[in-house]
């Protein structure tokens, strides 16, 4: 199994990682077949992602998933966020080894899940 120096790059260094206390919007994903997790927290602002964080657990790949989904989404409307989709993710580390390709599924789900509790929660009455 090789990886990308891209992918060995973003699991030694990950970016945006760690919570957002007051987020707007959070999601989580998990693959209970090897027990890896990524939860998404982010902020927005008219309809912007203006800051996102990553938790993960689990191998080199789903933290580099984890830290690639968050630098894509960054700076990114809420509806073009909702279009990076698991290839995409796995083709900015410049791929995955066929064994971990279903580790990008796990940021990009848990990206459009934060993206949807967002959407749920803003159209709440607020009292």
């Amino acid at each position: 199994m090789r990886y990308t120096k891209l992918t060995i790059d973003h699991f030694i260094n990950p970016r945006n990682a760690g919570a957002i206390s007051d987020a707007g919007g959070i999601g989580f994903t998990d693959n209970l077949g090897c027990g890896d997790f990524v939860k998404i927290f982010i902020k927005v602002k008219d309809d912007v992602i203006k800051d996102v964080r990553f938790q993960a657990f689990g191998c080199a790949a789903t933290i580099a998933v984890g830290s690639m989904v968050t630098e894509m989404a960054k700076g990114r409307s809420l509806n073009e966020a909702q279009t990076i989709s698991d290839e995409a993710v796995a083709e900015a580390l410049g791929g995955l080894p066929p064994e971990k390709v279903h580790c990008s599924n796990l940021a990009a789900t848990a990206l459009h899940k934060a993206i949807e509790d967002y959407r749920e929660k803003a159209s709440m009455p607020r009292d």
